[in-house]
């Protein structure tokens, strides 16, 4: 069996927002217990309906957020037991390496104020993992970000303007050049095309595709759109109401279902 890249052992999160605190509310629970696996230059596609939990679990799979149970394992290493590593601080630097995450929101997720070579370069800057204890020169920077721009089809002077400037798809390159900057091992892709247009959605999904190829890396690729998540998946996992309830090859379970709530799922798309 191959080791996963990124294991979730019964991952569960609760908000206690103060509105259900004043209403004398429990605590509102997004995510129940979720165990995954996604192995070395897979992507395993996360549907379900919106609200489930699946920008949620998303988010702490990427390490963005502290579940309120149950662990988050990267290359067999916790993600939030202090008390697994030798110095913490440097292993969370060093995540910006090695797990990456595209918002769905390209706009509210670049810095305004920030150019776009700025906003790309800042990954490296952050990783410790990709400049292997040295840092990262300006001549450098100067070279990996154009060549970056690039590969997602931006010319080179985009590196100086500011995310204003640029349409929804383009805006959402540059959120992709900025995520695979440092050639991560694992990219958590949070409904990635969902505000694109269909041409425009396409030509995203085939460069990340192509990326994928090139950096083998590995994808948590989260939609409410069945036909996309087969088309970019190995294995479709399917949430409600924030648990787990069917998981299979992206074929099995989307022309043969075991569940009730998954055939609802594709009677809805069709």
């Amino acid at each position: 069996m191959i080791e996963p890249l990124i294991e979730l052992r019964k991952l569960s999160k609760s908000f206690d927002r103060a509105s259900f605190r004043l209403a004398g509310g429990e605590k509102q629970q997004a995510v129940c217990g979720v165990s995954l696996r996604v192995a070395p230059g897979e992507t395993l596609g996360l549907v379900g309906e919106s609200g489930c939990g699946k920008s949620t679990l998303g988010r702490m799979a990427a390490g963005l957020l502290e579940p309120s149970g149950g662990e988050v394992l990267v290359k067999g290493l916790s993600l939030w037991d202090k008390k697994a590593h030798k110095d913490y601080a440097a292993f969370r630097k060093s995540l910006a390496g090695v797990v990456q995450m595209i918002f769905q929101d390209p706009y509210s997720s670049l810095n305004p104020r920030m150019s776009i070579g700025e906003s790309v370069a800042e990954p490296l800057l952050c990783s410790d993992a990709w400049r292997r204890g040295r840092k990262v020169s300006k001549e450098e920077i100067r070279e990996r970000v154009p060549a970056m721009l690039s590969k997602v089809g931006l010319e080179a002077d985009a590196a100086a303007r500011r995310p204003h400037e640029f349409s929804g798809g383009q805006r959402q390159r540059i959120a992709v050049a900025r995520a695979l900057i440092t050639e991560p091992a694992f990219v958590v892709c949070d409904e990635p095309t969902s505000s694109l247009d269909a041409s425009v959605q396409s030509q995203v999904l085939n460069l990340l595709l192509d990326l994928q190829d090139e950096f083998g890396s590995s994808y948590l690729f989260i939609s409410h759109d069945l036909a996309v998540v087969r088309h970019m998946s190995d294995r479709i996992a399917v949430m409600r109401e924030g648990r787990l309830v069917e998981e299979g090859g992206a074929d099995d379970v989307f022309f043969h279902p075991a569940q009730d709530y998954t055939r609802l799922l594709l009677e809805a798309a069709s």
